[in-house]
């Protein structure tokens, strides 16, 4: 039996086709075994059953905290073998984050994050969304081809969580490649000075950002966490900074990779991306079904805050738990047929979003821009297909599952 390593989690051949990857994990015959190293953070647990994933995410035994834990890490040797990781480990250190932090301080910020995130104020941005969506259509229309992730995919959620942000549209590109090269900085060790640029460079972006509200306050979110931290609303400089990174970052990220990912999986089915184009009310379900089948997140993580038996195992305080977001959607004891894409779909408790308390904040803005990016897609470009002569799909090396580029025509 091959040994599976850390690198296969988020490999592009992983990501090009993740069921095989799964049936080795179940071929380890262990619900809960141990990875000896997992990129230089030491040895580590990995939970890919639903059940177990769902049960390490909603249990507040196990942490995210890294300053409560990275003490014990460190004494094993464990951190120090990546010093890609040992910067952002650093970093997180100083400037924490509702994704990085447990409570009290999460529930305090993301208390002030979600004054954005209303399901009224979320609502309330459908008219624009559609109104971007037509409008990337519409530059790419007269050409009968593009390529979607940079031309749809990507466009779509930066300039709507930019325009939330009081970002300017000249700036919005600079995110991507920021984002891209930390993902990919830090699971490689050799990539140290990347992580320390990008870092850098993206922090030095919002304090501007930050500087530029202070004088000019805007209605945007931004104005409005700058607004709280100025009059004492208990958040720290560090928490004002990783906040806005995180909503910049979480807030297109995750549904580039939605939405070309998604179209990709209806373009390799096309019964069910025609029986969607013909029943656009199955939209909301489909949705769910393509964030279960192809959603992003691969892979999460958490500390354990003290000892916790699962499985007859003992996980000992500060061992690092990897949660396979992705295996935990297609476990065959949660899901019927889980390797068959179903947009009508009803039962469908995927992790795609996580659970418990860091349920994604921005879960029902994602859900919004998914349903109307397919819908618009599927209504305007009735020969939707991928580019014949293209080169192989590909992944980048990354947590997230992420399409370098993805050429169609119609």
């Amino acid at each position: 039996m091959e040994n599976i390593t850390s690198s296969d989690f988020t490999s592009p051949e992983t990501m090009r086709d993740f069921f095989a990857f799964y049936h080795r994990l179940v071929e380890q015959q262990e619900p809960l075994y141990r990875l000896d190293d997992f990129f230089g953070m030491g040895g580590a647990w990995i939970a890919f059953r639903h059940d177990d994933a769902a049960a390490v995410l909603k249990d507040p035994r196990f942490l995210k905290d890294m300053r409560k834990l990275m003490p014990q890490q460190d004494q094993a040797g464990s951190a120090a073998t990546n010093a890609s990781v040992n910067k952002l480990i650093e970093w997180m250190k100083h400037m924490p984050n509702m994704l990085s932090v447990d409570p009290p301080d999460h529930t305090r910020l993301r208390r002030l994050a979600s004054k954005a995130f209303t399901p009224q104020m979320i609502e309330g941005l459908r008219p624009r969304i559609q109104q971007i969506a037509d409008e990337l259509l519409d530059r790419v229309e007269g050409q009968g081809r593009m390529e979607l992730v940079a031309d749809f995919a990507y466009p779509l959620p930066i300039m709507v969580i930019s325009e939330m942000l009081g970002i300017p549209a000249s700036d919005q590109n600079r995110f991507r490649e920021w984002t891209q090269r930390l993902g990919k900085a830090a699971l490689d060790p050799r990539d140290s000075d990347a992580v320390t640029t990008a870092l850098d460079e993206f922090i030095q972006y919002i304090k501007g950002l930050l500087d530029d509200k202070r004088r000019n306050p805007g209605n945007d979110v931004t104005s409005g966490l700058v607004q709280a931290f100025d009059e004492g609303d208990r958040l720290s400089e560090n928490e004002l900074l990783s906040t806005i990174w995180l909503l910049i970052t979480a807030g297109h990220e995750t549904t580039v990779n939605l939405i070309g990912n998604g179209v990709l999986a209806l373009l390799q089915h096309p019964e069910q991306m025609n029986l969607l184009r013909e029943n656009p009310s199955l939209l909301p379900t489909a949705v769910e079904e393509l964030l279960r089948y192809a959603g992003p997140i691969m892979i999460t993580s958490r500390f354990a805050g003290e000892d916790v038996i699962i499985h007859g195992k003992t996980i000992r305080k500060g061992e690092m738990v990897v949660v396979s977001i992705a295996g935990a959607n297609i476990d065959p004891h949660k899901v019927a047929n889980p390797e068959t894409l179903d947009i009508t779909r009803e039962e469908n408790e995927h992790l795609a979003f996580g659970k418990g308390i860091h349920h994604c904040l921005g879960a029902p803005l994602a859900r919004l821009e998914g349903q109307i990016a397919f819908g618009t897609l599927l209504r305007r470009l009735p020969n939707l297909q991928l580019a014949t002569g293209s080169e192989p799909v590909e992944y980048h090396f990354s947590t997230l599952r992420s399409l370098v580029r993805l050429p169609v025509t119609f």
